[in-house]
């Protein structure tokens, strides 16, 4: 019996642009939910307001940045310290079943909520059935 090795083909290199910032960054948790009418983006930005929220799409690229505020210096030091201070930074490619004229966002309790409305040419239709 003998054995063969097989190899993983080594994976594609993704360039991707190299953050400068000078403080931690963080990709917050999204749930994407599809409708048949529009895609709905959930997104986890703890921290933010409404006013620190920066949303961009150009060519198909759909980019999310929430910006945290610092905290107010503490007169005693941290006991547990488990929440880091950062910003937020999603990006996503939107395909074009999306009307990007027609995107809008709410933001409530450090949850980013993005409507994504489908173009009408994707978007389901009854088909009436005429009698004779």
């Amino acid at each position: 019996m003998t054995t063969m090795a097989i190899e993983k083909p080594a994976e594609r290199e993704i360039a991707r642009t190299e953050p400068t910032w000078n403080r931690p960054q963080f990709r917050p948790n999204v749930d994407i939910l599809e409708r048949p009418d529009e895609l709905t983006v959930l997104a986890d930005m703890p921290g933010t307001s409404a006013e620190d929220v920066n949303i961009q799409f150009e060519n198909g690229t759909l980019k999310l940045h929430g910006k945290v505020k610092d905290r107010e210096p503490q007169e005693t030091g941290y006991v547990l310290q488990e929440y880091g201070v950062g910003d937020f930074h999603r990006t996503f490619q939107v395909s074009e079943i999306i009307d990007a004229a027609r995107i809008s966002a709410e933001y409530e309790d450090g949850v980013l909520i993005l409507h994504l409305p489908k173009t009408e040419a994707v978007k389901p239709r009854k088909i009436a059935v005429k009698t004779n």
